[in-house]
């Protein structure tokens, strides 16, 4: 196995096998570094498929997150596609659509060992485009201090929108805080965090046949709430996207917001909060939004099959939760006896596993960042009142219809 790094537009060679030149190169582009726990796991198994399949040497390239997409979609559309690549997996519709990558043909055993909503990211026109690799979903962050001082029970986080905004009013009108934390900002995890609400509410932007459904009563509900937590939240939500919100909350600044499980080691012992399912809206259940990264097999390597049996190999549900836990991601199948250890280790995983069963996909799309642009023009209108939701949700899906 060789290993690179890809630093601006040059590549660094930091080791290379013996005999690699009478051995074809099975490029694989992985976004990041190669600092993570889990790579060591990785490279292991790499070495460990090179032994089984003579002939082939793996070429791991790292590339930072702001290309490594890019870079694997460049190349294919030059004719010399990596044979593997790590890709977020809304992008797979649009891949697929355009003839540059090929199904991954999971047997039935292998797709069982998934949640049917998390196939349902990878999954298009009936086939698996790519095997989940990273996974997050979300949950709700609560100060419990703050809510101790504005008359609220600590130990009883809201679980409907309603009692949600009641709980941020209340410390906004108690206490030197703001309520909530919102993010509304030109960035595509304000239209992550408005999907929350749309599948908390039982909405959704696209149905199984790739029709655009996003002109509902539901998500015009789920709308007019996000305009209405603009009044018990930080000033100028328009200025934030989610990662400027943390520093809001480890400051005491707002008393609660929805994020993902890596917010607990950067806010650490700085307050002290809770953490709990998000609240539900009144025609909805339990839900979140479930974003997957894959390793996707590209057409035209030339080696597709050593390809997938590889990736098949990363993934498998031992190895996968093995990487997981190495690099911190929310695991992708919550019922492995490692992440039953897991949770008794730190309880606080709970609320990020216990939504997987009801959560609900990155919308597939042909036209990703169209649709961002859209949902993102309707959220922003709503919350600086300059259009009201059920309008601004017309709008938004008459829109999404050229991005289907």
């Amino acid at each position: 196995m060789r290993l690179t790094a890809t630093l601006g537009a040059s590549a660094i060679a930091l080791s290379a096998a013996a005999g690699a030149a009478s051995a074809e190169d099975l490029h694989m582009i992985v976004c990041g570094d190669d600092t993570g726990a889990g790579i060591p796991k990785q490279a292991a198994l790499i070495e460990q498929w090179e032994s089984e399949n003579e002939g082939f040497d793996v070429t791991v390239e790292f590339v930072p997150w702001g290309q490594c997409q890019e870079k694997s979609t460049t190349l294919a559309a030059a004719g010399n596609p990596p044979a593997i690549a790590y890709m977020g997996s809304r992008t797979l519709k649009q891949l697929a659509k355009n003839d540059l990558i090929v199904p991954m043909e999971l047997t039935d055993e292998e797709k069982a060992t998934y949640a049917a909503p998390i196939l349902g990211t990878v999954t298009w026109d009936g086939k698996v485009w790519g095997v989940p690799r990273a996974f997050s979903t979300k949950a709700l962050f609560y100060n419990k201090d703050l809510f101790e001082a504005a008359g609220l029970d600590p130990e009883a986080p809201p679980t409907t929108w309603d009692e949600m905004y009641e709980a941020a009013k209340a410390i906004k009108d108690n206490t030197e805080a703001d309520g909530f934390g919102l993010a509304a900002a030109s960035f595509d995890n304000t239209m992550h965090q408005f999907l929350n609400y749309v599948y908390t509410n039982g909405g959704a932007v696209i149905d199984e046949n790739g029709e655009i459904v996003f002109n509902s009563e539901n998500n015009v509900q789920a709308l007019e709430f996000y305009g209405k937590l603009a009044e018990v939240s930080q000033p100028g939500p328009v200025a934030y996207d989610r990662a400027k919100l943390t520093p809001l909350f480890s400051e005491g600044q707002i008393g609660m917001l929805i994020s993902g499980p890596w917010v607990r080691s950067d806010v650490g012992d700085q307050v002290n909060y809770g953490i709990a399912p998000i609240p539900v809206g009144p025609m909805g259940g339990p839900g979140t939004l479930l974003i997957t990264d894959s390793l996707t097999v590209f057409k035209g390597s030339g080696m597709e099959d050593q390809a997938r049996d590889l990736v098949k190999l990363l993934t498998n549900p031992d190895n996968q939760v093995e990487f997981e836990i190495g690099e911190g991601f929310t695991p992708l199948r919550p019922d492995l006896p490692q992440v039953a250890e897991l949770v008794a280790e730190d309880p606080s995983w709970e609320p990020f596993l216990a939504a997987i069963p009801t959560g609900g996909p990155e919308p597939f799309v042909t036209d990703y960042v169209g649709m961002q642009d859209a949902i993102n023009e309707a959220v922003q209108g709503v919350v600086l009142g300059e259009v009201d939701a059920a309008e601004a949700i017309e709008y938004a899906a008459e829109m999404l219809e050229d991005y289907k």
